[in-house]
């Protein structure tokens, strides 16, 4: 067996497994939390052991990566309404000594190690406790738990990168953004975006049909399946080509090798990272409109 198909079958494999967690995960809420959480540290973790190779920067990763943890449980704690805003007062005090901290370290460039230990927590930890936000919906005094909407951030992402793959494979011919990823093309994106649409109907139609149970005054219509679609596209294709562009400034081909034949973390939800925020604001407008 060659190399190349015994790194598809891996690839598929992990593919497999990794699909079948998240989406198990969101069938009960406690799984979501546990499994995000653990997704969060992860991923700073490698993300700041990959800028702790750049000349010039210490960020303790320890500590980033339990601050970002500890944040992700709070937001699931205040969201579902078990615990008061009061929980963020110890993120906060952590953070405020991540910037105190470097008066003492003698480090050559403080305003490196600052740089680089905020972007953990903006880049990661905050777009994956957001996560949260989708999940637990009040209405009045009750929260409710809706597995759907945080589902079909990552159904549309996994939609549109096969789609964008078919078509790009078959009708790609200008690139979207050659600088930072030459492998991505217009025709791939807008037929990403195509099947995205018709993917984001059929979930608006399950929701409204009835066979899903949603609190009252929580389910969307169809069309606002299908702007939260686009949005998810939109914002998933800017979360991928900033990671390329991360990539690319340190030198690096992949983030990571801990998802054997998908790269590593952030490889894997790179495109979330930019989607989850961006549909927390759309769902909320909606709200507003």
């Amino acid at each position: 067996m060659s190399d190349k198909m015994k790194n598809l079958i891996t690839r598929a494999i992990t593919g497999v497994f990794f699909v079948a967690a998240v989406v198990t995960c969101f069938l009960r809420p406690e799984a979501m939390i546990f499994l995000f959480a653990l997704v969060t540290g992860l991923t700073v973790w490698e993300f700041t052991g990959i800028v702790n190779n750049i000349e010039n920067v210490s960020v303790n990763r320890f500590l980033s990566t339990v601050a970002a943890v500890y944040f992700f449980l709070g937001m699931a704690g205040y969201c579902s309404g078990i615990v008061p805003s009061a929980v963020f007062i110890p993120y906060l005090l952590t953070v405020v000594y991540m910037f105190i901290s470097e008066l003492y370290t003698k480090a050559p460039n403080s305003i490196n190690n600052w740089a680089y230990t905020m972007l953990s927590q903006m880049y990661i930890a905050l777009p994956f406790a957001t996560l949260n936000v989708l999940a637990f919906r009040g209405i009045g005094d009750m929260v409710y738990y809706n597995y759907l909407i945080p589902l079909s951030v990552f159904i549309f992402l996994w939609t549109n990168d096969t789609g964008a793959y078919l078509s790009g494979s078959l009708f790609g011919k200008h690139k979207l953004f050659p600088r930072v990823s030459p492998g991505k093309s217009w025709e791939g994106s807008i037929g990403g975006g195509i099947l995205v649409l018709l993917v984001a109907t059929a979930i608006g139609w399950y929701e409204n049909s009835g066979m899903h149970d949603v609190a009252e005054g929580l389910a969307m219509s169809v069309p606002a399946w299908m702007g939260l679609g686009l949005v998810v596209v939109f914002f998933g294709t800017w979360g991928d080509l900033v990671e390329s562009l991360f990539k690319r400034t340190v030198g690096i081909k992949d983030s990571g090798n801990i998802l054997p034949g998908h790269g590593g973390m952030l490889d894997r939800f790179d495109s979330s990272l930019m989607a989850i925020p961006a549909a927390v604001i759309y769902i909320y407008t909606l709200t507003l409109i």
